[in-house]
C-alpha cells in the first residue's frame, strides 16, 4: 500500500524547504486535510503539534495552525519536542492526532511531517492516504463560529522529563558516572540533560544551544567526532549522542569508541532477558550479523524487517514481541513507549551498566560486531538498481568474492536522494574494497 501514496513517505513527509511539497502553502493545506479527514473519522479531543529546532519550524507550525483551525480543529502547541515525546504526549493528553514537524537527522535546510495516532503509533496507511485523497479538494473554510483555537501546553517538558525517567527502576542512580550528552542542537537540548543530571550523574552538555541552523552540524547521533573528543578529553565514563529530533541515539564509551545502534540494541536485550526470558529480537537488512548470532547465542529469535523503524514496528506488532531497532540507533521498547525514543533508549543501556557494574566497553564485547562499510552515494537521478546491467554484474561479482562470509545490500533511501550500499564480512580491507566498487558503479550509472 506504501507505494500507492503521492506525498508520505517510509516517515512522513520530507524535503527540502521551499521545494513542493515543504513550502507553507502545501504545509497549509495539508492541515486542512488532516482536519478535514479528522472531522469525519474521529470525535473528541485535540491535535498536538511539536517541532525540533530548525528555523523554518515556525513558519511550518503557523501553516499547519492555520490549516486546521480553518477546519475546525482544536490545537494544542509544544514548541520545541522531541519526536518520541510528542508521540507520549499524543497519547497522555488524548489528544486526536501528533504532529512532529521535523527532518530529524537532516541538515537544517531540509523539514518534514510526522504523524502519530491517538495511541502514539505512526499513522496506518489508510489514514495517510485519506489524507492525500482530500488534499485533492478544494480547501473550503468551516463557519466563523465552528473555527478550532490554539493553545499552550505549558508543561510539556516537565511531563515528558518525568516520563523518560520512569522508564527504569527507582533504585537505579547514576550518581559517579560522567556522561556527555550531545543533543544535536536538536529537540532534546532542554531535557535530556536534565534527565541524566536528575538520575545523579556529572553531565557534560554539549551542542545544547540551537539557532536554527546547527542542528545536526558537526555533531549528534549522525557525527560522532565531537562527541568523542570531548568524552576522552573530559575522562568522561561514556557520551551519548540524539539526532535532531531526538528518535536515534548512539554513544561513545570511555575509550572513544563508538557503540552503534546494533550494540545498543544487543545490551538493552541480554539485560531485560537477564530479569524476563525475551522470545525475539527484530533488526533490519542493515542489522550487523553480529547481533543476529549473538542473540541466537541466548536463545532469542532474531527476524529482519524492511529498512526503516516504521517497518521493525509493524514486524513487532505482527510478532507480538516488544524489541527492535537498527544501527543507526532508532531503538524502540514497546513495554516502554510506542515509537523509538532516543533519551528512553539510552536510559536503558544505563540502567544496564548499574546493575552489572560494568563500563559501556565491557558491556559491548558480548557481541562480536562483523566489519560493516557503509556508503552514501548521492544520485542525481531516481536509478532502478536491479535493472542496470552493469550494476547487477558488480553485484554479482562482489557476492563471488564473498562466497559465503558476507552479504552485500543496496537499496534507495527512502528520505533523501541517495543510493545507501552495504558489504558486509569478516575482512575489513575486502569489503571496504567491494564497497568503493559498487558505489564508483552507481555512480557513473546515476549520471
Amino acid at each position: 500500500m506504501a507505494d500507492k501514496r503521492k506525498y508520505f513517505g517510509t516517515d512522513g513527509i520530507r524535503g527540502k524547504v521551499g521545494e513542493f511539497p515543504i513550502k507553507p502553502d502545501f504545509v497549509l493545506k495539508l492541515g486542512w486535510a488532516m482536519g478535514h479527514v479528522l472531522a469525519k473519522e474521529v470525535t473528541g479531543g485535540k491535535v498536538l503539534i511539536g517541532k525540533d529546532t530548525r528555523i523554518s519550524g515556525y513558519m511550518f507550525e503557523s501553516a499547519l495552525e492555520a490549516g486546521l483551525v480553518a477546519a475546525g480543529i482544536d490545537i494544542e502547541l509544544a514548541g520545541p519536542m522531541p519526536t518520541p515525546a510528542i508521540a507520549y504526549l499524543t497519547r497522555t493528553l488524548r489528544a486526536r492526532l501528533g504532529i512532529v514537524i521535523s527532518a530529524s537527522h537532516n541538515p537544517y535546510f531540509d523539514n518534514g511531517i510526522k504523524l502519530f495516532s491517538r495511541e502514539g503509533f505512526k499513522l496506518p496507511d489508510e489514514v495517510e492516504l485519506a489524507i492525500e485523497s482530500a488534499l485533492d479538494k478544494e480547501m473550503t473554510m468551516v463557519k466563523s463560529d465552528s473555527l478550532g483555537k490554539a493553545n499552550r501546553v505549558a508543561d510539556a517538558v516537565g511531563r515528558y522529563i518525568e516520563f523518560c525517567k520512569s522508564t527504569i527502576k527507582n533504585e537505579v542512580n547514576l550518581k559517579g558516572l560522567k556522561i556527555v550528552v550531545d543533543c544535536a542542537n536538536g529537540a532534546t537540548y532542554h531535557i535530556a540533560p536534565a534527565v541524566f543530571r536528575e538520575l545523579g550523574a556529572e553531565v557534560v552538555e554539549l551542542a545544547v544551544n540551537p539557532d536554527g541552523f546547527n542542528i545536526n552540524a558537526g555533531c549528534g547521533a549522525t557525527d560522532l567526532k565531537m562527541l568523542t573528543r570531548i568524552v576522552l578529553a573530559e575522562e568522561a565514563d561514556l557520551g551519548i549522542a540524539f539526532d535532531g529530533d531526538g528518535d536515534r541515539v548512539m554513544m561513545v564509551d570511555h575509550k572513544g569508541e563508538i557503540v552503534d545502534g546494533d550494540e545498543l540494541l544487543f545490551i538493552i536485550t541480554r539485560q531485560c532477558h537477564q530479569r524476563h526470558p525475551v522470545i525475539g529480537v527484530v533488526g533490519t537488512a542493515m542489522s550487523n550479523l553480529g547481533l543476529e548470532i549473538a542473540l541466537k547465542s541466548m536463545g532469542i529469535k532474531f527476524v529482519r524487517a524492511q529498512i526503516g523503524d516504521r517497518y521493525v514496528m509493524m514486524e513487532l506488532k505482527q510478532l507480538g514481541w516488544l524489541l527492535g531497532g537498527e544501527g543507526s540507533g532508532h531503538i524502540i521498547n514497546l513495554d516502554k513507549t510506542t515509537t523509538g525514543d532516543g533519551i528512553v533508549s539510552a536510559l536503558q543501556v544505563v540502567q544496564a551498566l548499574f546493575y552489572n557494574n560494568k563500563t559501556l566497553h565491557e558491556l559491548k564485547l558480548g557481541m562480536h560486531k562483523f566489519p560493516q562499510v557503509l556508503i552514501n552515494v548521492p544520485v542525481k537521478r531516481k536509478i532502478d538498481l536491479f535493472q542496470e546491467p552493469k550494476v547487477k554484474f558488480a553485484l554479482t561479482s562482489v557476492e563471488e568474492r564473498l562466497s559465503g562470509t558476507g552479504r552485500v545490500l543496496l537499496r534507495a533511501s527512502g528520505t533523501e536522494p541517495l543510493i545507501r550500499i552495504m558489504v558486509e564480512g569478516e575482512d575489513a580491507m575486502i569489503i571496504q574494497a567491494a564497497a568503493e566498487e559498487l558505489a564508483e558503479i552507481v555512480t557513473k550509472v546515476s549520471e
